[in-house]
């Protein structure tokens, strides 16, 4: 039996259901075009901004026993030069969705815009950072901006517009039912959630910036609920992000409901070839389960 990979998520078309997470890789040409041909059906850019920003000073990364908390502090080179990498990736025939943060509506929708011209197959909101001050999950945790956001970019552009929420709050359904009703096309769950480490030897914060977003294994569960409970209640595709890093922990997002997922950290714990595996395991199961194609076990999880 032949099974079909493909899936159309708002009116992205992909080749596969995999989809780098932003944050991971995503800046350059060359990393970008080889997550590509390692199998990703699309790969989400690191956060643009309007300008080129620095992040935080090291240490910026650590790793714990359940995972990987970053406080990386959005670093990009602003959309002006990166607006180059977007048209080179679309001639090479990769699909790119750029993240796009800022600090105003207006100024989410000038990146969007130019993101777009560019060459963007899609736009993700990240509106969900932990540990950018003004953007972010400021931004994402206020429903009324929120709306706005959304509203304005939705208005100014014509490819899909995908929000990227955060687990840090008490409702994230409420939330995404704001951002779906002011026009997104698409949700995003989840984006890292607050944590800390604190070296005891000197008696403070690892990280540079104190607080960080935890990712990895351990968010997994609250990434999967936060799928099932978006997908009961959304009219609008659900992408599933936090700690997948094999084809099981994908199958699980899909069957919660996931239209599709996005790999980051599992990049890190691997390396690239975990797209291909994700795709063979997903397949593999479709057939050994007698689906033809990914749509079919979309959200099967909810009849029971």
């Amino acid at each position: 039996m032949t099974v079909d990979l493909r899936v159309n998520v708002a009116g992205v078309k992909l080749r596969n259901p995999t989809m780098l997470a932003a944050g991971i890789l995503g800046f350059t040409e060359g990393l970008i075009l080889k997550v590509w041909e390692a199998g990703a059906g699309a790969v989400v850019s690191k956060s643009i901004g309007l300008k080129a920003r620095a992040g935080y000073p090291n240490p910026t990364v650590v790793q714990v026993k359940c995972g990987i908390i970053n406080a990386v502090g959005l670093p990009n080179p602003g959309i002006d030069e990166f607006k180059e990498v977007i048209s080179h990736v679309r001639k090479a025939g990769a699909a790119i969705i750029v993240s796009v943060y800022g600090y105003s509506p207006s100024e989410f929708l000038k990146i969007s815009e130019i993101a777009e011209e560019a060459g963007a197959v899609a736009i993700e909101l990240n509106v969900s950072c932990p540990h950018a001050e003004g953007t972010g999950s400021e931004i994402g945790q206020d429903p009324e901006l929120l709306s706005e956001v959304v509203r304005t970019v939705k208005g100014g552009v014509n490819v899909p517009v995908i929000v990227k929420l955060t687990p840090n709050v008490t409702d994230i359904v409420s939330l995404a039912e704001k951002a779906a009703n002011a026009g997104a096309d698409a949700i995003t769950a989840i984006n890292t959630v607050r944590a800390i480490a604190i070296n005891i030897e000197v008696g403070r914060p690892i990280l540079a910036n104190k607080v960080g977003g935890l990712s990895g294994p351990a968010i997994k569960p609250i990434a999967l609920r936060c799928v099932y409970d978006l997908t009961r209640e959304l009219s609008v595709p659900v992408i599933g992000c936090g700690g997948i890093l094999d084809w099981r922990d994908a199958v699980e997002f899909l069957l919660a409901g996931a239209s599709a997922i996005q790999v980051g950290s599992a990049i890190l714990y691997k390396d690239l070839a975990v797209f291909s595996e994700i795709n063979e395991g997903i397949a593999s199961y479709l057939e050994r389960k007698g689906f033809r194609r990914v749509e079919d076990i979309v959200g099967l999880s909810h009849r029971y």
